[in-house]
């Protein structure tokens, strides 16, 4: 058996998906995370990448040798790692692994040690905040996480970060400590409140921020600084007891190793289709139990996407809660013909069980919205000043 074609679609919103075919006619798929890194005005820039990797390490190869082709597709690249590379590495290590799981007749959680828990819990993500056409975001931030909780959510995240100046004045940091107080109060003390920095606070405004919110007890703070200044993580960490989580900007264990043996991270947020896939991501959560940290995979894209996170969940038993933007959206579940392995019970979602990622695509609408729609918006965001900042 060896892998004979591949087809790459780039399907709206956003999402790129791989399809992978053996000599014996079997079928995976991975979803590649293009980074919106766009060749021109929509070609995805990890299309050329997965055209690389697959016509030089993978195509007439046995899928079944996962960890010698992951091998192969990363360090045959002199110039290697990086969003574009490891993003598409990851595509075809999803689909390897579904191919694998589908010829054994098992979930590829199986096929990593079996399941170490019988259910994943998830959040919804709170984003009326946000929104310039919303006229009062603090009640609608508060509004939206109600009415999550009220559908069976026991977590909701927001970003309190919008807006914010190198060093701000105290009117932005009320800004914040009213919207995140206000959601705290709707949702009550039973429920967990992450929070997203998002990478748009300084290190000064992210150790003012942290200090200011401790008091809503929120379940970690994500990406206080961006990854170019992670050395300042600790810092951070030592003025606050709520949990520091970082990583969907990471991309190998390497880079979350200085992060992890510093003691700055308590939560480690790869993306399973931006680090490598399966295969990587799996080992960064070995890499993060060593430190006592949890996981809690970035998915902010689609089905696909989710299926390969939740089968490292399952296999990771520090897998702590995963994100995730396609349940109940009916536009994101129109490529999945068995819509139930995304209905989430009381805020949690029961490990697919169905061999491979468990996700049937349909792919005649896969073929039919191919091409369409891609377009995103990456104006660089400003300060008031007119100075580019963080979006």
């Amino acid at each position: 058996m060896h892998v004979t074609d591949y087809e790459l679609y780039d399907v709206p919103p956003r999402w790129q998906f791989l399809r992978l075919e053996t000599s014996d006619g079997r079928v995976g798929w991975g979803e590649v995370y293009t980074k919106w890194h766009f060749a021109g005005d929509s070609e995805p820039a990890t299309r050329s990448a997965v055209d690389q990797l697959m016509h030089q390490y993978v195509l007439g190869e046995d899928p079944n040798r996962i960890e010698y082709l992951w091998q192969a597709m990363y360090r045959s690249s002199f110039y290697r790692g990086g969003p574009v590379h490891m993003s598409a590495i990851a595509g075809i290590d999803e689909a390897l692994w579904d191919l694998k799981g589908k010829a054994a007749g098992m979930p590829v959680y199986e096929l990593l040690g079996g399941a170490a828990r019988d259910r994943i819990r998830l959040y919804q993500h709170v984003r009326a905040h946000g929104r310039d056409d919303v006229p009062n975001p603090t009640t609608a931030a508060a509004e939206e996480a109600r009415e999550h909780v009220e559908s069976g959510y026991t977590a909701v995240k927001l970003v309190p970060t919008a807006g914010l100046e190198l060093v701000d004045a105290p009117a932005a940091v009320e800004r914040a400590r009213e919207i995140v107080g206000a959601v705290r109060d709707a949702v009550g003390p039973e429920v967990d409140v992450a929070l997203d920095f998002h990478g748009r606070t300084s290190k000064a405004m992210a150790r003012r921020l942290a200090s200011a919110l401790e008091q809503f007890e929120p379940m970690f703070i994500e990406e206080p600084i961006t990854p170019e200044h992670d050395h300042a993580l600790p810092r951070i960490a030592e003025g606050t007891t709520v949990p520091i989580a970082t990583g969907e900007r990471l991309y190998s264990r390497w880079e979350f190793r200085p992060i992890l043996e510093a003691d700055a991270v308590d939560v480690v947020q790869p993306d399973v289709s931006s680090a490598g896939g399966i295969t990587e991501t799996k080992k960064i959560a070995d890499v993060a139990e060593t430190y006592d940290a949890s996981i809690a995979p970035h998915c902010p894209i689609g089905p696909l996407a989710l299926a390969a996170s939740l089968h490292v969940d399952a296999a990771a038993p520090n897998a702590l809660i995963q994100e995730q933007v396609v349940v109940g959206d009916d536009e994101a579940m129109r490529y999945v013909e068995n819509e139930g392995v995304f209905e989430p019970k009381d805020g949690y979602l029961e490990l697919p069980d169905e061999p491979g990622l468990g996700v049937s695509v349909d792919e005649d609408r896969v073929r039919e919205l191919a091409g369409t729609n891609l377009g995103f918006d990456r104006s660089p965001g400003h300060r008031a000043d007119g100075s580019v900042g963080e979006r």
